[in-house]
């Protein structure tokens, strides 16, 4: 099984967040950058929201 990251650099946002968050299991990384996005950037956790952050899963490592 492949890690897999979701990069909060890849969203703009005033703040210039830098967070990259990384897991061996999807479902356990789309949780984490659901409460990362819903905690620090206000965003609103529903179904939908949910769809775009799975469409920002990259397999391997984030780039430093």
């Amino acid at each position: 099984m492949a890690r897999r990251y979701i990069d909060c650099r890849e969203f703009p946002s005033e703040m210039q967040c830098s967070i990259a968050i990384s897991a061996d299991r999807e479902d356990e990384l789309i949780e984490a950058a659901v409460q990362h996005a819903v905690s620090v950037h206000g965003e609103k956790d529903t179904p939908e929201f949910r769809k775009e952050i799975r469409k920002a899963v990259h397999e391997g490592m984030p780039a430093m």
